[in-house]
C-alpha cells in the first residue's frame, strides 16, 4: 500500500526551529496553523507574566482549543436539531482577544496548582 507523498517543512515558533511533516498540498494550511500558534505564545510571554516554554505553550493551546469548540458551536448552533449556542465559560476572553491580567492571573495561579499536585515528578501520566 502506498502512503500519500509528505514533505518536511522547518518553520519557527517563539524563536526555535521545528522540523514538521507536512502532507502534499498542505503546505499553507500547515504554515496558517503555525502562525497561529506562534502568535499566540508570543502574545503570553509578551505579557510577562509566564516565562517557561512549556507553560506557555499549554497555555497558549488551551486558548485556541477554546477559541476552536466556540467557533464549533456556532456551526452547531445554527442546526435547528441542536440547543443554542453554550454560554462561555467564566473569565474566558471573546475570540480574537487576548486574556485581561485577571484571566492571566488566574492562568497562573492554576499552573502553580498543577505544579503543586505534580510535585517533582512534572508528569501527568
Amino acid at each position: 500500500m502506498n502512503k500519500p507523498a509528505s514533505k518536511q517543512i522547518e518553520v519557527q515558533i517563539m524563536g526555535q526551529s521545528y522540523l514538521l511533516a507536512c502532507p502534499a498540498g498542505g503546505e499553507q494550511s500547515l504554515l496558517d496553523a503555525v502562525e497561529r500558534v506562534d502568535t499566540a505564545m508570543c502574545r503570553i510571554r509578551d505579557a510577562g507574566k509566564v516565562k517557561a516554554r512549556d507553560r506557555i505553550a499549554v497555555l497558549a493551546s488551551l486558548n485556541l482549543a477554546f477559541e476552536l469548540s466556540q467557533k464549533e458551536a456556532e456551526g452547531f448552533s445554527s442546526s435547528s436539531f441542536l440547543p443554542p449556542e453554550p454560554t462561555p465559560l467564566p473569565g474566558s476572553t471573546p475570540q480574537g482577544e487576548l486574556p485581561d491580567a485577571a484571566a492571566l492571573a488566574r492562568a497562573e495561579e492554576l499552573v502553580r496548582r498543577l505544579d503543586q499536585a505534580l510535585g517533582s515528578d512534572g508528569q501527568l501520566i
